[in-house]
């Protein structure tokens, strides 16, 4: 397969979808940051000085989603249908994961807004709690499934293993 954002001379372009249908569209993706046990217990506890460090964190993931296109240079502007950002806590690990859903009817896919969405939601936590430790890690950020398209349904089988879970049934609207 061939890189669809160069031409025939090798300069980036936007794609053109004029001539794709439209089909219902879905990615999730995900991520994780790593904190100390006192920033994890000061989350749980909800006694970060900032506020509700999850809730924030979930707006500005969904914000980030939405505003894929003026991040990313050659994605699309799209109008998107749905997007959730949820929170798994991970006290063994003092690991906060995030998960980020995107839906939209259209003729290309969600997968760069569903990346962005996790992104912004896991620097925010850092944002949000920096103030008690500066070491936090954020990674394993990827995408975990989509549906819809030309392509139609990419379950990432090696994320599968790593989180020892059925993605290709995760449903997290």
């Amino acid at each position: 397969m061939d890189f669809t954002h160069f031409d025939e001379k090798g300069r980036a372009l936007m794609v053109d979808v004029t001539e794709k249908n439209e089909t219902e569209r879905c990615a999730v993706a995900t991520g994780r940051i790593l904190v100390s046990r006192r920033v994890y217990e000061a989350i749980e506890e909800g006694t970060i000085g900032k506020g509700d460090v999850l809730s924030v964190a979930a707006t500005a993931g969904v914000m980030g989603a939405k505003r894929t296109s003026e991040l990313i240079p050659m994605c699309h502007i799209l109008p998107l249908s749905g997007c959730r950002i949820q929170f798994e806590m991970d006290p063994e690990a003092c690991a906060v994961h995030c998960y980020c859903t995107v839906k939209i009817t259209g003729k290309t896919g969600v997968e760069m807004e569903a990346l962005t969405g996790v992104s912004v939601a896991l620097l925010t936590i850092y944002d949000m709690c920096k103030a008690l430790d500066k070491t936090m890690e954020i990674g394993e950020i990827y995408l975990c499934r989509k549906t819809g398209g030309k392509s139609g349904e990419i379950v990432n089988d090696r994320a599968a293993l790593r989180n020892n879970k059925d993605l290709k049934n995760l449903n997290l609207w």
